[in-house]
Protein backbone atom coordinates (compact mmCIF):
# COMPACT_ATOMS: atom_id res chain seq x y z
CA UNK A 1 0.00 0.00 0.00
CA UNK A 2 1.41 3.15 -1.13
CA UNK A 3 1.17 6.43 0.75
CA UNK A 4 -2.11 7.62 -1.16
CA UNK A 5 -4.15 4.45 -0.87
CA UNK A 6 -3.73 3.92 2.84
CA UNK A 7 -6.76 4.28 4.89
CA UNK A 8 -7.07 6.42 8.30
CA UNK A 9 -6.12 3.67 11.32
CA UNK A 10 -6.60 4.91 14.66
CA UNK A 11 -3.12 3.80 15.57
CA UNK A 12 -0.33 1.11 14.51
CA UNK A 13 1.02 0.38 11.36
CA UNK A 14 -1.15 -1.56 8.63
CA UNK A 15 -0.38 -4.89 7.12
CA UNK A 16 -1.57 -6.67 4.32
CA UNK A 17 -1.16 -10.57 3.98
CA UNK A 18 -3.28 -13.84 3.16
CA UNK A 19 -4.99 -15.53 5.27
CA UNK A 20 -2.77 -19.71 5.83
CA UNK A 21 -4.67 -20.84 8.94
CA UNK A 22 -7.62 -20.47 11.12
CA UNK A 23 -7.17 -23.26 13.67
CA UNK A 24 -7.22 -21.37 16.28
CA UNK A 25 -10.18 -19.97 18.55
CA UNK A 26 -9.80 -15.78 17.95
CA UNK A 27 -6.53 -16.05 16.30
CA UNK A 28 -5.85 -16.26 12.44
CA UNK A 29 -1.97 -16.66 10.76
CA UNK A 30 -1.64 -14.33 8.14
CA UNK A 31 1.43 -14.43 5.67
CA UNK A 32 3.08 -10.81 4.63
CA UNK A 33 5.18 -11.38 1.44
CA UNK A 34 7.52 -8.41 0.45
CA UNK A 35 9.94 -8.22 -2.65
CA UNK A 36 13.40 -6.50 -3.15
CA UNK A 37 16.12 -6.52 -5.24
CA UNK A 38 19.16 -8.00 -4.28
CA UNK A 39 22.29 -5.19 -3.41
CA UNK A 40 24.88 -7.31 -5.37
CA UNK A 41 23.14 -9.86 -8.28
CA UNK A 42 20.31 -7.90 -8.39
CA UNK A 43 17.75 -10.38 -8.62
CA UNK A 44 14.22 -9.83 -6.79
CA UNK A 45 14.14 -11.79 -3.42
CA UNK A 46 10.68 -12.77 -2.52
CA UNK A 47 10.69 -12.32 1.69
CA UNK A 48 8.00 -14.19 3.64
CA UNK A 49 6.76 -13.60 7.42
CA UNK A 50 4.47 -14.86 9.05
CA UNK A 51 2.26 -13.00 11.97
CA UNK A 52 -0.80 -14.27 14.57
CA UNK A 53 -3.04 -11.94 14.45
CA UNK A 54 -6.06 -11.32 16.32
CA UNK A 55 -9.33 -12.23 14.35
CA UNK A 56 -12.91 -10.68 15.29
CA UNK A 57 -14.40 -11.06 12.13
CA UNK A 58 -16.55 -14.10 11.92
CA UNK A 59 -16.27 -15.10 7.79
CA UNK A 60 -12.76 -15.15 7.53
CA UNK A 61 -11.78 -18.25 5.94
CA UNK A 62 -7.82 -19.47 4.48
CA UNK A 63 -7.20 -18.08 1.27
CA UNK A 64 -8.84 -14.47 1.79
CA UNK A 65 -6.70 -11.16 2.25
CA UNK A 66 -7.09 -9.11 5.17
CA UNK A 67 -5.74 -5.82 6.67
CA UNK A 68 -4.54 -6.29 10.13
CA UNK A 69 -3.20 -3.50 12.32
CA UNK A 70 -0.59 -3.38 15.22
CA UNK A 71 -1.92 -3.19 18.63
CA UNK A 72 -1.08 -3.18 22.64
CA UNK A 73 -0.46 -7.46 22.87
CA UNK A 74 -3.19 -9.17 23.12
CA UNK A 75 -1.18 -12.42 24.15
CA UNK A 76 2.32 -13.76 24.24
CA UNK A 77 2.38 -13.63 20.35
CA UNK A 78 -0.58 -11.78 19.31
CA UNK A 79 0.28 -8.36 18.50
CA UNK A 80 -1.97 -7.17 15.25
CA UNK A 81 -5.48 -7.18 15.03
CA UNK A 82 -8.11 -7.58 11.45
CA UNK A 83 -9.10 -4.35 11.16
CA UNK A 84 -11.18 -5.38 7.65
CA UNK A 85 -11.06 -8.44 4.94
CA UNK A 86 -10.13 -6.80 1.77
Amino acid sequence: MDKTTTKSFAKGRPIVGEVVSTKMKDTIIIEVTRTHKHPLYKKIVRKTVRFAVHNTIPDITVGDKVIAREVRPVSKRVHFQVVEKV
